[in-house]
């Protein structure tokens, strides 16, 4: 599934945008799936605004944005659904568990929606994530890098041609980012997914194919 953008500018930024050089804003490019690409995006030029726009949830841009040459400000919500259940996974920067769900129960919401993981094997991960004591924990009661581990976890779940990732790891410290970053390598190797990892600073978490300054 190959994504393109061409001159896509968020309107609240328009005026920033227009006064820098920036790698994707205004710009056209298509990336193909499989690509590792890491957009390093420095405080203030839109990061998660990105990655809420190429998942479809924000509209408020110029320009267009296509996923397998679905326009996606064009389109209709049931075919943006669509391409989420099947086609992007996403790992927000501030998570968003359910709060007074479990760690179990949050990921379950997701799993049962297509049934590409077992429940065993979703406890696994969460137990690869040092998660195993914690799977009955409220969200609510979860500290950010615990919470945030789930959130990983719950993107896996899913079928994707593409993973985005704003800021995943930002909570966590190296020996459980170490952990998280070999099994979403391993889960995006297996789905021959591509990825786009937004963060503020130049990190080797991935081997990219293709690095962008936002």
């Amino acid at each position: 599934m190959q994504l393109s953008l061409k001159g896509v500018i968020p309107v609240p930024l328009r005026e920033k945008v227009n006064t820098y050089q920036s790698g994707i804003w205004k710009s056209d490019m298509a990336l193909n799936q499989g690509e590792y690409v890491f957009v390093q995006a420095p405080s203030g030029t839109g990061k998660t605004t990105l990655i809420h726009i190429l998942y479809g949830l924000r509209k408020d841009y110029e320009g267009e944005v296509n996923w397998a040459g679905i326009n996606f400000t064009a389109t209709d919500k049931e075919t943006v659904a669509g391409l989420r259940t099947n086609g992007l996974s996403v790992i927000f920067q501030d998570m968003r568990l359910f709060p007074e769900l479990t760690a179990l129960e949050n990921i379950e919401i997701k799993r049962r929606l297509t049934n590409t993981v077992t429940t065993e094997q979703a406890q696994e991960w969460l137990g690869r994530l040092g998660l195993k004591e914690k799977k009955n924990s409220l969200a609510a009661t979860m500290s950010y890098g615990e919470q945030q581990r789930v959130a990983i976890v719950r993107a896996l779940l899913q079928p994707f041609a593409w993973l985005l990732m704003d800021e995943p790891f930002s909570h966590l410290d190296n020996a459980n980012t170490s952990k998280a970053i070999s099994l979403v390598q391993e889960v995006v190797k297996e789905r021959k997914a591509g990825m786009i990892l937004a963060d503020l600073d130049e990190n080797n978490f991935f081997p990219y194919t293709k690095t962008i300054m936002l």
